[in-house]
């Protein structure tokens, strides 16, 4: 899968010199309340400073309340940081963004009827409804819907891609962005987002962060968070009625230290910034989310439905082979085709032209006073008529009407069953009162999307194409792309129903989708992954928009929602885990004089107990700074199953959480010891 989007590194100079500035301004208890776990840390840190400064003018030493200040507030001030440079990244992204969006002179449409009649109006303000007339070179001033016209429009400023795309009126491929660029045809859009409401404006905010809402599983486990900072602060202040009955003076700055090291610190230091992280590696891959619970949720989904036209094969029917009938040459039906799709001005009938042209070397024109038949969805037929010429193209029943043919020929019959058996559609192609043959229309399977697919099956996410055409012609599909499940002749009520099923059994829907008929059952599934280059409707009903316009990017759309789910379980994991091996080091230490058989505890030997304590402070501080690049990088999924990657991660980060404390801890004494720092 290629990515698009701007890569930025991990440590950006110029982002750590901004998270840096940012980490203290963070430091606003107003802000930091938001955070239960580092605002209690930084309210002991100021106690602690408080009793430091007091112990000094009083000329009571207070060298070692000052010390463990400094490493709390550190504490803080690291947990601060982490958020400050997931938070840089995104704000570097959004500057690239932002680059895309220029203040340019509209076309304002003033008579719908004349096009070519306009004013030049600041795209500023231009508002929801007003017409635009957009031509070659132009800029697309705002998000709109094409309704005349067809252009090849420029998106790489939203999407990366350099390539061109096709926009036209009407059909699932009308919607355009602004900060686009059309760089052939012209085209008259609608516009349909007010200022400051843009596609644009909306994915700046979102990279930014700056409508980032904590999602159902963080303020769950900022709960879990809260309630364990309350039972160790509860805990550490019963210690206190304990030291005095062992006449253990236990000291504000030894008790700071305890309940800092015992509350989990750690992961609620770094909480925030996974969760901004998991939305960066989003945009990585050109995938905008509007909310985190969609990134979560996208890492319990186990069923997936893909709309099959512009999701599994490309948008449009095109013309893939002819079948005369006998008596008939190849030559002539592909003439009469091409004659009798002049009046077709939808994609099928270009198509049509194209391959004629392309396999024949024919090039239509109309005959001199020839009269075009517009192709009409009421008669389902296109044609011309002129002197000595009658054609006609559409549906088989139709034509077949047209003619007056009761019966058609056996040939022509297994034509139509042939083709429509393989999938694709058949039309049948008249000249005067003679049926010539038929012409295949076929849906076009995108490249690799059945390896995609099995990708997505070893993962536990079963596929269900959804699709309004015949049971016949969508097996034909399904096969093709390898997808689990079809639903043939679907209407958009019946996809809505489908996902209610699902959601009813407890399972977590996601939905593709890029048509107006899509917009439903993207607003009701879980995840709903709409196509940039979808309709407005579809692309505001979604969750997610993929910039690339690839349905099977939900792999790495689920991928990133599994990473974020396991880097947080890891990481909290981790943090409580840590506490184990701090007992060790702190509880001795200060029980040491009153209990001398605590000393049996001391299995790290640790220098003194004031050493030991700073030790711990000193650990519980910097960790924090080294999981923030496992919390910004996210730990690597494997697709090995829930059991297996739980053991898994147990052992590294259950285990490693306790002995990672062991060494460190004891290599900070070692160095505090070595340059005689309270031993």
């Amino acid at each position: 899968m290629t990515q698009h989007a701007e890569t930025i590194a991990l440590f950006d100079r110029a982002i750590l010199a901004r998270a840096a500035r940012d980490a203290v301004m963070k430091l606003n208890p107003r802000l930091l309340m938001r955070n239960p776990v580092i605002f209690v840390t930084e309210i002991v840190a100021l106690l602690t400073t408080a009793v430091g400064i007091e112990s000094v003018v009083r000329g009571q030493g207070g060298a070692f309340a000052l010390t463990i200040a400094v490493w709390l507030w550190l504490t803080v001030l690291f947990a601060t940081f982490a958020e400050a440079v997931a938070e840089g990244r995104g704000r570097a992204r959004a500057e690239s963004l932002r680059r895309a969006r220029t203040d340019t002179m509209a076309k304002l449409v003033l008579d719908p009827r004349e096009p070519q009649m306009w004013k030049p109006t600041p795209a500023l303000d231009l508002r929801k409804g007003d017409l635009v007339l957009v031509e070659t070179s132009d800029l697309i001033p705002s998000d709109g819907e094409i309704v005349q016209g067809i252009a090849s429009v420029n998106e790489s400023a939203i999407t990366g891609e350099s390539a061109p795309v096709i926009r036209e009126s009407g059909g699932d491929r009308s919607a355009v962005t602004g900060g686009t660029q059309v760089v052939s045809d012209w085209i008259v859009v609608r516009i349909t987002a007010e200022q400051g409401s843009t596609f644009l404006d909306r994915m700046i905010a979102l990279v930014e962060g700056a409508e980032r809402r904590k999602t159902p599983n963080e303020i769950a486990l900022d709960i879990l968070l809260a309630g364990l900072t309350i039972i160790f602060l509860v805990a550490v202040v019963t210690l206190v009625p304990f030291g005095d009955y062992s006449h253990a003076a236990l000291r504000v700055p030894v008790l700071a230290a305890l309940l800092v090291c015992l509350i989990p610190t750690t992961i609620g230091g770094l909480l925030s910034a996974i969760g901004i992280a998991g939305m960066d590696r989003l945009i990585r891959f050109n995938v905008i989310a509007t909310s985190g619970r969609a990134v979560e949720a996208a890492g319990d989904v186990d069923a997936l439905l893909l709309d099959k036209t512009g999701t599994i094969t490309f948008g449009n029917r095109m013309a893939a082979g002819l079948y005369p009938v006998p008596g008939v040459q190849e030559r002539e039906l592909a003439e009469m085709a091409a004659l009798s799709s002049l009046g077709d001005d939808t994609p099928e009938g270009r198509s049509i032209l194209a391959f004629v042209r392309d396999r024949f070397g024919i090039t239509a024109t109309a005959p001199e006073g020839a009269t075009v038949v517009p192709f009409s969805a009421n008669t389902r037929l296109s044609g011309l008529d002129a002197p000595g010429i009658h054609v006609r193209k559409g549906a088989v029943d139709s034509v077949l009407s047209a003619i007056s043919l009761s019966s058609a020929p056996q040939a022509f019959t297994d034509a139509v069953s042939r083709v429509a058996r393989a999938g694709s559609t058949p039309l049948a192609v008249s000249a005067g009162n003679r049926l010539l043959g038929v012409l295949e229309l076929k849906d076009i399977v995108k490249p690799d999307i059945k390896e995609r697919f099995a990708a997505l099956r070893r993962m536990g996410i079963r596929t269900v194409m959804v699709t309004g055409d015949n049971r016949i012609t969508a097996n034909a599909i399904a096969a093709e792309a390898g997808v689990d499940d079809v639903i043939a002749e679907a209407t958009p009520q019946d996809k809505l129903a489908y996902i209610r099923k699902v959601q009813a059994e407890g399972r977590l829907v996601a939905m593709c989708g890029d048509g107006t008929n899509d917009a439903p059952a993207l607003a009701q599934a879980d995840v709903g992954v709409a196509m940039q280059s979808g309709t407005q409707a579809a692309r505001e009903a979604g969750n997610m928009i993929d910039l690339d316009s690839d349905p099977t990017k939900l792999i790495e759309i689920v991928e990133i929602g599994k990473q974020l789910l396991i880097t947080r379980g890891a990481l909290t994991t981790f943090s409580i885990a840590n506490d184990i091996s701090k007992y060790f080091a702190i509880l001795p230490a200060i029980f040491l004089a009153a209990y001398p058989g605590l000393g049996a505890l001391n299995i790290m030997q640790l220098a003194s107990p004031e050493s030991a304590i700073l030790s711990a402070v000193i650990f519980n501080a910097i960790i924090i700074v080294a999981l923030v690049p496992l919390a910004l990088r996210g730990i690597k999924f494997r697709a090995i199953g829930a059991g297996a990657l739980l053991r898994r991660n147990l052992l590294i980060y259950g285990l490693g959480g306790i002995a990672a404390p062991f060494a460190g801890i004891k290599a900070i004494d070692l160095v505090l010891h070595s340059f005689h720092i309270f031993s």
